[in-house]
């Protein structure tokens, strides 16, 4: 899922988003709360409405800020307390408003509000945490109001097998639409990340989608696809391509670097996104130039390759080739087998 945090995909139109082959986006419900508010979202048709986009789309809870924002909040079981980053009013968020936001965002899934500890940590802390975020996604649950908007629970446990073990059992017992595995990708070691979500996915219902969030770079969807992932958001694909970094199953390109100063190939020759109709030497002159064109035209790109992956996983799973398309790319990139 494209990320559009603040109800846009950075520097894209919903159209260029589309064209990527995006099925569904995701938005923030911290920051749409804040600006421009989730009442005023509902009276511009929610998020839908306002941003044109006609697919799925999915919120995250706040859960994520309540960690990101860790210097100023204050976490109860009743709430989590933190001033905004905008303006330094104080914020109090508790699940039951935070699906009375996504509710009024309008968002087709809708993320339970959790509880997220940076890692390395105490276990009695990360355990802690875990079992406030099962509490919380009952309060979720039961305060949820819209029959049309999918309630999406999230594995906590840190780094802990026997914690995420316990807590995807007693979410799965849940009555939830689906389930994601919340807590990783913050630091550490992407065979850490591996180990936890092959130790998860299992005591997760099979027929319900299960969604990784904030993953990741190419070879940790595929990676993860592998340990029975379904869902991935991240904010990498549109991030590096403002930054000048383009994804290729030859590995990234760096398009501030010299190398490219009179290079007329395109990125990729079999990729028919807007960037690749033009040379590596004119990428790379928009950047030198600060031209605004560069970073649109690397994050359509990117946003391009991640579908056109995960396009060629679902593909060669229905194959029975999943093993060898995840060989040939990692191979293509550079990657050692897998921990």
């Amino acid at each position: 899922m494209p990320v559009g945090t603040q109800a846009t995909v950075k520097g894209l139109t919903i159209d260029q988003v589309r064209a990527t082959g995006a099925h569904m986006i995701l938005g923030n419900t911290y920051h749409l709360a804040l600006r421009p508010g989730h009442e005023t979202v509902r009276k511009l048709g929610g998020l839908h409405g306002m941003t044109g986009w006609d697919g799925p789309i999915l919120t995250d809870s706040g859960g994520f800020q309540i960690f990101s924002l860790d210097a100023i909040n204050d976490i109860s079981e009743e709430a989590a307390t933190f001033r905004s980053h905008l303006d330094g009013a104080v914020i109090r968020l508790t699940p039951e408003h935070s699906i009375e936001i996504q509710e009024s965002l309008g968002s087709d899934v809708a993320m339970v509000l959790d509880h997220v500890v940076a890692l390395p940590a105490e276990r009695d802390l990360v355990q802690d945490a875990m079992e406030r975020s099962i509490r919380w996604a009952g309060r979720c649950l039961n305060a949820a109001t819209r029959e049309d908007q999918a309630k999406f629970a999230i594995v906590q446990g840190g780094l802990d097998v026997e914690l995420r073990t316990q807590c995807a059992r007693e979410l799965a017992s849940m009555d939830f639409q689906g389930y994601a595995v919340g807590g990783l990708s913050v630091g550490e070691a992407p065979s850490e990340m591996y180990r936890i979500t092959a130790a998860t996915c299992p005591e997760l219902p099979e027929d319900k989608p299960r969604y990784l969030m904030g993953v990741g770079r190419p070879i940790d969807l595929l990676e993860s696809v592998a340990r029975g992932i379904d869902l991935f958001d991240c904010v990498m694909p549109t991030r590096n391509g403002r930054n000048g970094l383009a994804f290729t199953d030859g590995g990234s390109l760096k398009f501030k670097n010299a190398i490219h100063r009179e290079d007329n190939r395109p990125i990729d020759e079999t990729c028919p996104c807007l960037a690749c109709k033009h040379s590596r030497g004119y990428l790379r002159h928009l950047f030198n130039a600060k031209e605004m064109l560069g970073p649109i035209l690397l994050s359509i790109h990117n946003l391009t390759y991640y579908q056109t992956i995960m396009q060629g996983a679902r593909a060669a799973i229905e194959r029975g080739e999943f093993d060898a398309y995840l060989a040939e790319k990692k191979r293509g990139w550079g990657e050692v087998a897998s921990a």
